[in-house]
């Protein structure tokens, strides 16, 4: 009697709606690579809302954690419990990050200023408080950010995704990048978002998962031109030019691998966190 073959394994797979993410995801997306016994469900959601969704997810509110998700690394210090980091599908500012913009002919600092910011778990933020605590941050949506700056509900804004680089098309002007700040300041790249997975999935499903997802951005990255066509459906009304670059920043070899300069990047970002009580506890991030 023949044995029916295994049912494949549901893997829930959160990210965002961005170029950068669509463009790692597009193999698994479209069935482009053996997937090792998988069956992938993509939840899309914005990065913020991503974060929330895993720091309250848990048996006493109802919500169970998704299998892998993008977190920012700021979110990663709450979260360190249930998720282990796997190496590849890091965002990694090298020499470039969040940009803090204000309107055109801005003069000045972050310092007293209110700042709109896009969440209380991002990245951007947590490197913003480690670049000057004097601030007041009013919390909107990432998409939101431009408006709220330019209808003077803040003096300034906190741009990431696509806005790091679309903001002086928009009449903005850059106060600070916060990935060239944190070069200068310590000759470290600057990680922003990791992809994360579930420690209790057992250590054979999270090596081999986390083995397909390095396949599928490698896919992505030898067949450039129709992933990148597929991103752009997330783009937000940017140009393919525009949208390449973007992914470019986004999707490297830091991405393929975090290795040593992403992780002491990432371990330092973590440690000045907590340093500067802006963190609840040191955290060493176990890898995969």
């Amino acid at each position: 009697m023949t044995t029916p073959p295994a049912e494949p394994r549901l893997i829930r797979v959160g990210h965002s709606p961005d170029p950068d993410d669509a463009f790692m995801f597009y193999a698994l997306a479209k069935g482009k690579i053996p997937m090792r016994g998988f069956r992938v469900e993509h939840v899309i959601e914005e990065i913020e809302r991503l974060n929330q969704r895993a720091l309250e997810a848990g048996p006493f509110r109802g919500v169970e954690p998704l299998e892998v998700t993008a977190v920012s690394c700021h979110a990663y210090a709450y979260l360190a419990g249930r998720y282990a980091v796997m190496r590849a599908g890091s965002s990694v500012g090298d020499k470039y990050g969040p940009v803090v913009i204000g309107r055109a002919g801005f003069r000045g600092g972050v310092k007293g200023r209110k700042v709109a910011v896009p969440g209380k778990l991002t990245t951007a933020y947590l490197t913003l408080q480690l670049y000057e605590r004097d601030f007041e941050p009013v919390f909107v949506p990432f998409d939101r950010i431009f408006e709220a700056v330019a209808e003077n509900k803040a003096d300034l804004g906190l741009v990431i995704h696509e806005g790091q680089i679309t903001f002086q098309d928009r009449g903005f002007t850059k106060v600070v990048d916060l990935g060239e700040w944190w070069q200068e300041k310590t000759g470290l790249v600057l990680p922003l978002g990791v992809d994360v997975i579930r420690r209790d999935l057992g250590d054979e499903t999270v090596k081999s998962f986390a083995a397909l997802f390095k396949e599928s951005i490698l896919y992505a990255l030898a067949h450039r031109d129709e992933a990148l066509s597929y991103a752009l459906e997330y783009g937000r009304g940017i140009g393919r030019d525009l949208g390449d670059r973007f992914v470019g920043m986004y999707v490297n070899d830091y991405t393929v691998d975090l290795g040593p300069r992403g992780i002491a990047g990432f371990e330092r970002l973590l440690a000045e966190g907590f340093e500067k009580g802006l963190l609840p506890e040191k955290i060493i991030p176990d890898y995969i």
